[in-house]
């Protein structure tokens, strides 16, 4: 049909998600089960659709809160380049903080994210990463609970988009960006 968009290749299947998500979200229910509460920081706009998946799939006691960093520019030392765009509403202080986002390529983003959120003196803070590219990684970070690796490819899906597209798909898909 005409003006239909070509469908990515799956790499994982909506189940294979589910599956994922419901270990993590047990993983993490039981290492905060002493916690009083849990913050989850979703850094948007990519991790919308897991951070609603793991925040219901969790039996601990939570809040939700946003974070947005952006990128500008090609500066000489490239965590220069990040800049914060929307901050968390929550007070962090003495709280515990789970970051929540989609994937995890550079590692520039969640280094910046945990730096700036380790200064305002959480009780706890670690990082749930939905996606891994370790061959990208430009830092030396691990997140703490973390879906699956994947190689350098550009993966869609399940919030992640390619020029604000695919967002939506209930799969994570590899698309070529050059030929959309």
């Amino acid at each position: 049909m005409a003006g239909m968009e070509p469908q990515p290749a799956v790499m994982f299947t909506a189940e294979q998600i589910a599956r994922r998500v419901q270990e993590l979200s047990r993983q993490i229910s039981s290492d905060y089960a002493a916690a009083d509460e849990l913050v989850m920081v979703g850094v948007l706009r990519g991790c919308y659709i897991f951070l609603a998946d793991l925040s219901r799939a969790l039996t601990v006691r939570r809040r939700i809160d946003f974070i947005a960093v952006s990128t500008y520019g090609q500066q000489t030392c490239p965590s220069e380049s990040l800049r914060l765009i929307m901050d968390v509403r929550s007070d962090l202080v003495g709280q515990h903080v789970l970051i929540v986002d989609d994937i995890l390529d550079s590692g520039l983003t969640l280094h910046y994210l945990t730096h700036i959120l380790r200064a305002r003196n959480p009780a706890s803070l670690r990082t749930c990463v939905f996606l891994r590219k370790p061959g990208r990684l430009q830092v030396d970070i691990a997140p703490d609970y973390l879906g699956f690796d994947i190689p350098d490819v550009w993966v869609v899906g399940y919030g992640l988009d390619c020029a604000d597209r695919y967002r939506a798909l209930p799969y994570i898909g590899q698309v070529d960006p050059q030929r959309l």
